[in-house]
C-alpha cells in the first residue's frame, strides 16, 4: 500500500495519543526529518509531576515512535520529539477551547487597523473567537473601557500562549477568565449608557 499524508500523521497520531500525550505538531521536511511536538494532558497521570513535557517524555515518545513508524512502513530519516515549549502554538479547534482565558498572542492573515498582530486574553463569542485587549498605555484597567477584536479562526495566519512564567521558571496558570463576551466591559459606571464597542473585521469588509 502506498504512503499517503494522511497515513503518517494518523500513524503519528494514534501512537502519541496511545501513550497518553497530545499531539501538538507535526512536521516533515523533504530531507525526510519528522519533527513531533508533544504536550501532556491535563488529569493524565504521568512517571513525574507538573504539567510540563520532560525529557524522558520524549524519550519515550521516539522509541514507541520509531517501533510504530517501522511496522507502518513510513520512511524517515530522522525523527525529534520536543515540547511545545512556553509559547505553545494554538493549531487545532480543541486548542482554543482548552485555552480560553489565556493570553494569546495573535497574527492575522490581513492587516486590521494597520496592524497583524494582536496581544490579549482570549475568549470565546458566539459565531467565533474574541481577544479582550489590554488598556491603551498609561491607562489603569477599570479606568478606560475595555477593547476587544472580533475574528473566526480562518482569519488567523498563528496564534500562540504568551509565556507565563513563575519564579522558578515553570509555566504558570493561564491567565484568569475575563468578563463573557456581551456582557457590559468594565470601565464607566453602569446608567451612563457608555460601553466599547469591539473591534470586528467584519466591519473592515
Amino acid at each position: 500500500m502506498p504512503e499517503t499524508a494522511v497515513s503518517w500523521q494518523q500513524a503519528i497520531d494514534r501512537t502519541v495519543s496511545a501513550l497518553g500525550y497530545e499531539l501538538v505538531d507535526v512536521e516533515r521536511s523533504a530531507g525526510g526529518l519528522l519533527r513531533v511536538t508533544i504536550d501532556r494532558v491535563p488529569g493524565n497521570r504521568y512517571e513525574s509531576a507538573g504539567d510540563a513535557v520532560t525529557v524522558d517524555d520524549c524519550e519515550r515518545v521516539t522509541r514507541q515512535l520509531q517501533y510504530a513508524l517501522d511496522v507502518d512502513g513510513i520512511d524517515y530519516a530522522r525523527l525529534e520529539v520536543s515540547s511545545p515549549g512556553v509559547d505553545r502554538p494554538l493549531k487545532k479547534p480543541a486548542d482554543w477551547d482548552r485555552f480560553a482565558g489565556s493570553e494569546v498572542d495573535l497574527t492575522l492573515r490581513s492587516p486590521f487597523q494597520g496592524r497583524k498582530r494582536w496581544r490579549g486574553v482570549l475568549q470565546p463569542r458566539d459565531a467565533g473567537w474574541r481577544l479582550l485587549l489590554p488598556p491603551p498605555e498609561g491607562k489603569a484597567a477599570g479606568v478606560a473601557p475595555a477593547e476587544a477584536l472580533d475574528f473566526e479562526l480562518s482569519e488567523v495566519r498563528e496564534a500562540r500562549l504568551v509565556p507565563q512564567l513563575d519564579f522558578k521558571g515553570r509555566r504558570a496558570r493561564p491567565a484568569a477568565a475575563a468578563p463573557e463576551a456581551g456582557l457590559r466591559p468594565s470601565g464607566p459606571p453602569r446608567g451612563s449608557g457608555k460601553v466599547a464597542k469591539p473591534h470586528s473585521l467584519e466591519e473592515q469588509r
